[in-house]
């Protein structure tokens, strides 16, 4: 990102523009600079300096740059279990939940992808506390996705040799979006949500 051109206030972990606030401020420049320096290469000051406050000012609202993190990256996945949830409470067919879940995921991942940057690939930088706790929110991702593919194999819906194998394929979909997608790249983040919505679909062998 270029220093001299001033930008959007950055997305929070759930897409949406942050709003004013101290505590918000420095949750969306905390995001701007992991995605930009990495966790490591990111100092407090850069933070609280991206944020128009003082260096000291992020320890009023958070013990250190990782529980900051950890917030973000909480936030983010409870986000998710959320959109997959909607998703599966919005039909009883497998094949539409599957294609509403991964439909909500990869807008959800577009739109906010410099959050979904962080969230995804900063998760070594957590303490071993936070790491436990964020890991146990991905598996709960993954048993919910999992599901609806079995339950897509049960009904004669789906065919597919592993659906586990399949839950992650989709997952993957969706997670990648975070590093390749770029805002003035051409797609729409419906774009390409409605063609990896029909490409889950065909992975899990629902015949066109």
């Amino acid at each position: 990102m270029s220093g001299s051109r001033q930008a959007r206030p950055p997305a929070t972990a759930d897409g949406s523009v942050a709003p004013d606030g101290s505590r918000a401020r420095l949750r969306a420049a905390a995001v701007a600079a992991f995605a930009e320096r990495g966790f490591h290469g990111t100092t407090t000051r850069d933070i609280a300096t991206a944020a128009g406050m003082s260096p000291a000012a992020l320890y009023v609202h958070h013990r250190s740059k990782e529980e900051l993190l950890h917030e973000l990256s909480l936030a983010g996945h409870q986000a998710t279990i959320d959109l997959i949830k909607e998703a599966l409470d919005s039909s009883e067919s497998p094949t539409e939940q599957l294609r509403a879940l991964v439909h909500s995921f990869a807008v959800h991942h577009a739109r906010g992808h410099t959050s979904a940057r962080v969230v995804n690939y900063e998760l070594a930088s957590l303490s071993p506390e936070h790491l436990a706790g964020i890991l146990a929110l991905r598996h709960e991702i993954d048993t919910l996705v999992r599901g609806v593919v079995e339950a897509g194999v049960a009904a004669g819906e789906f065919d597919v040799p592993n659906p586990r194998l399949a839950a992650t394929a989709l997952l993957s979909l969706g997670i990648d979006l975070a590093r390749w997608y770029r805002d003035d790249g051409g797609w729409s983040p419906e774009d390409v949500a409605d063609g990896y919505a029909e490409i889950a679909l065909r992975i899990v062998g629902v015949p066109r």
